[in-house]
């Protein structure tokens, strides 16, 4: 395994622990962020699949209204209809974050004046068709907001996982195998000074007995 190169020395030693200190702590977060995202991308996966069935289920509502409004009013009178409805739409986008990683919430709304047309020409099957369309339009806003929160989940949890494991598998083992080397190093360079003054100190007796 790598080893940082540094001098064995204190003051590096103690530097190096305070960065060693530094990568747990960040290891540690960055752990927590991962575990957060992944169960918000989770939920987020579940909630995308229920929209896809809710909105081919809509849509197939939608276009079977559509079809019984078509053949109980004619295509003609439809389309006349059609020009009269005054329904407007606001789709406003706006955001939430969680964990920093800013995710869409879509809203759709209408705006409408009901009746839009005389009831006594037209269908039941024109009410449920407009009602069915809304519907829809605003489950597939919901829908593109999951799967966009999907790609930018997905995309940070990537992210957070390689920092994860460049943490875990390269920069806190390589801190600790070069605190450990610098430790045993420092050690055995006091022992080798311990044992230069005890034989200095001996010398020096010795040269002090036979004076």
């Amino acid at each position: 395994m790598a080893r940082y190169e540094i001098a064995p020395t204190k003051t590096n030693l103690l530097k190096l622990k305070q960065e060693f200190s530094f990568a747990e702590e960040g290891y540690q977060l960055l752990d927590q962020k991962r575990s957060i995202l992944i169960v918000e991308l989770m939920r987020i996966i579940d909630t995308a699949k229920r929209l896809e069935l809710d909105m081919e289920e809509n849509l197939k509502k939608a276009f079977s209204s559509l079809q019984m409004a078509a053949q109980t009013n004619g295509r003609r009178n439809l389309n006349l209809i059609a020009n009269t409805i005054g329904i407007t739409h606001n789709i406003s986008i706006s955001q939430r974050k969680v964990m920093g990683v800013p995710l869409p919430i879509v809203n759709v709304s209408y705006r409408e004046n009901p009746p839009y047309f005389s009831l006594t020409d037209t269908s039941f099957w024109v009410d449920e068709a407009i009602q069915n369309f809304k519907e829809t339009l605003k489950i597939i806003g919901e829908l593109a907001q999951t799967r966009i929160s999907l790609i930018r989940l997905a995309r940070e949890v990537s992210k957070t996982i390689r920092k994860v494991n460049a943490l875990e598998k390269i920069a806190i083992p390589d801190y600790k195998e070069t605190i450990k080397y610098i430790e045993e190093r420092i050690e055995e360079a006091e022992r080798e000074s311990f044992f230069l003054m005890k034989l200095v100190k001996k010398r020096l007796e010795k040269k002090k007995g036979n004076n």
